[in-house]
């Protein structure tokens, strides 16, 4: 089976990728790998890939193209592709977004010493500013380039809240839920999209989702979660 993981900044992909990795066999293919691919087969450095794709914008779709041809490769093998877009290029695969709430998102990011300088925010209000401008930057781009919404959440197969839940609770969480949507597909029934939030994720982010969806409170993994179906 094959996973397309995106999601909100701050929201912990690659710790739940690590988890995936380490507990479920997966084997994470990040943009980095995918791009590290690619300069391997022009024969040129990392770091001479990573010009070369600030100059020309054909490079982003050299990235697409070679993630959708990795998972026609390799179908057969549990790949997980941590990526912000793979979603849209991977052909077969349970697409995960994993949301957090911006609060979160913005004390994660100050916290996180790995980011450096470039990151650097003098309070939490800045930061959350900053992330909130990052991610309409992003949503307006990929619709520019691919005319795609990215934040349209019925895109995605699973809505993951990462606000309060440990990585290994979710992790869990999505390959139960990844494996109820092979079985499904598999007897031709009809793959929605399901949100599993946190129960005191604010009514407000995703106020679209819960006057479309039925909403409802459940116990999944041991922990009472908000699920919206769609």
């Amino acid at each position: 089976m094959h996973i397309t993981l995106t999601g909100n900044l701050g929201s912990g992909k690659s710790t739940l990728g690590k988890v995936l990795e380490a507990d479920y066999g997966y084997e994470i293919y990040s943009t980095g790998k995918v791009i590290r691919q690619i300069a391997q087969e022009h024969g040129v450095s990392v770091l001479e890939m990573n010009k070369m794709m600030e100059k020309d914008p054909k490079y982003d779709h050299m990235i697409d193209d070679t993630t959708a041809r990795i998972s026609k490769e390799q179908k057969e093998k549990k790949l997980l592709f941590d990526s912000r877009l793979a979603w849209n290029f991977v052909e077969d695969s349970f697409k995960v977004f994993l949301s957090v709430s911006l609060s979160v998102a913005a004390a994660r990011v100050m916290a996180d010493a790995s980011r450096g300088a470039v990151e650097a925010y003098s309070s939490l209000e800045e930061c959350k500013e900053s992330l909130k401008e990052r991610a309409a930057t992003e949503d307006r781009r990929y619709k520019e380039l691919y005319g795609i919404e990215y934040f349209n959440y019925a895109n995605y197969n699973l809505v993951l809240d990462s606000s309060e839940c440990s990585p290994e609770v979710l992790a869990e969480i999505l390959v139960k839920e990844a494996a109820a949507c092979e079985e499904k597909k598999a007897k031709g029934e009809k793959v929605g999209t399901k949100l599993i939030l946190d129960k005191n994720r604010p009514a407000e982010d995703f106020a679209k989702e819960r006057a479309q969806g039925k909403e409802s409170i459940q116990t999944i993994c041991g922990v009472e979660f908000s699920v919206i179906e769609l």
